[in-house]
């Protein structure tokens, strides 16, 4: 599948690993559609860098905690794709959106829960059930997990229990989707610097840890993820499906 003329929509690409990707996806020659959700200048700042690489792209608003918009927001993609793409479809669902959250299992709140429950995983979901008749077959599905659904840092419990959950999804939509040529498969970054990050990696004592277990001896940076959604979306990467990649530098291995 060559990527001439394909267009991406990559949830959260206003900013950290989203943005990456979506950068990363357009210096392949991929048109890009990107969402945010409150800062709409940093989005099309996004936009205007890779306007200016000759590629089209636009950015939506979309909150994917917020399941009912979904429609209104699906709605609004297909006169984008129409108008602006002169197209009917998109090929690469990119699902990056997120927010972070800690607490110890025996405080954390209902709130928090369900605050990971909306984004993460049934934001995943819902996103990608509603995104399904404008996904062209033969297309990719590349959702977002966690290296905190392999192994347990205290205080993550309901954040990487939702990424658990995206990659059960993930090979569901692998198995079903099969039959359109539509390949599913999850990345799960290790500890990365960006702002979703910074106030982990920024204290030292946490940061010497998580170098010290990683077998390539550094934190990831976003061009190492973006890297491999690239890849993802790669006609290389055909007979790649149901798997989940761990882009972690090799830590607690």
């Amino acid at each position: 599948m060559s990527t001439t003329n394909k267009i991406a929509l990559v949830t959260g690409g206003s900013r950290g690993l989203g943005k990456n990707a979506a950068l990363t996806l357009a210096k392949k020659g991929i048109h890009v559609i990107l969402t945010y959700r409150s800062k709409k200048e940093e989005a099309d700042a996004v936009v205007a860098d890779i306007r200016q690489m000759g590629l089209m792209s636009a950015s939506l608003r979309l909150d994917v905690g917020e399941s009912h918009t979904f429609d209104a927001f699906f709605a609004e993609l297909t006169s984008v794709l129409k108008d602006q793409f002169g197209r009917g479809q998109f090929d690469f669902l990119v699902n990056n959106a997120g927010i972070d959250g800690t607490s110890p299992i025996a405080t954390t709140s209902e709130q928090l829960f369900d605050d990971m429950f909306h984004v993460h995983l049934k934001g995943t979901y819902f996103v990608t059930q509603k995104a399904l008749p404008l996904l062209a077959d033969g297309g990719r599905i590349i959702n977002f997990s966690s290296g905190l659904a392999r192994f347990a840092i205290p205080g993550y419990s309901a954040y990487a229990a939702m990424k658990g959950g995206i990659e059960v999804f993930t090979r569901y939509l692998a198995k079903e989707l099969g039959s359109r040529n539509i390949t599913a498969n999850t990345i799960a970054p290790g500890p990365v610097e960006t702002d979703f990050t910074r106030h982990s990696l920024g204290n030292p004592q946490i940061r010497n840890v998580l170098v010290g277990q990683t077998a390539l001896g550094r934190t990831g940076q976003p061009d190492d993820i973006g890297g491999v959604i690239a890849f993802l979306c790669s006609p290389e990467a055909a007979w790649i499906t149901a798997q989940r990649i761990e882009v972690s530098g090799g830590i607690f291995l």
